[in-house]
């Protein structure tokens, strides 16, 4: 009776993960956030403050995670082709690199993000600016990623809206905060 029950039950676990993975087949892992704030500055202002990527550290909801993580730089910052890299032993912030790959003078830098622990992932990003008068800018910070098969089956129970977004908003109000400071 055990061997039929233990059978019974290892069959049904067997026949749930296949089907997983067959429904992990027709997912698409492609995923895209964005948030935005008005930040009470002059569009010069801000963008000359979010060109460089080390002032990242002062906003980025993930730099505050670890503020004793290990940095690295390659490259002059504020330019195409500089590298930030990060390792830290939190997992949430892992060790990766982060290099500014398009620049668009006064209205918008773009980033391919290298995460190299606790997974491997390639993922765009930006910030691009919007001057909405002369005192006042609009600021998006956005992701773009995708999880490939079988991990795009995290998409199931990971809301990467949510859970991206809130971080994103969350150093868009830091970098608010910081900005509307300064005079």
């Amino acid at each position: 009776l055990f061997m039929k029950v233990l059978k019974t039950l290892l069959t049904g676990i067997f026949v749930i993960l296949a089907l997983l993975l067959l429904g992990g087949l027709f997912i698409d892992g492609n995923y895209s956030v964005e948030r935005e704030t008005t930040v009470n500055r002059p569009v010069g202002q801000v963008y000359n403050y979010i060109l460089f990527l080390k002032n990242q550290d002062n906003f980025s909801v993930w730099a505050k995670m670890d503020p004793d993580m290990k940095k690295e730089f390659q490259g002059t910052d504020g330019t195409v082709g500089f590298i930030s890299g990060w390792e830290s032993t939190n997992q949430d912030v892992g060790k990766g690199e982060q290099e500014i790959v398009a620049i668009d003078p006064g209205k918008r830098i773009d980033y391919e993000l290298r995460f190299k622990e606790p997974f491997e992932s390639t993922d765009d990003a930006f910030i691009s600016t919007t001057p909405l008068d002369n005192r006042s800018t609009l600021v998006t910070w956005g992701f773009k990623g995708e999880m490939a098969y079988p991990m795009n089956l995290m998409l199931f129970i990971m809301d990467m809206e949510e859970m991206l977004g809130s971080q994103l908003q969350e150093g868009l109000n830091n970098l608010k905060s910081i900005l509307e400071k300064e005079e």
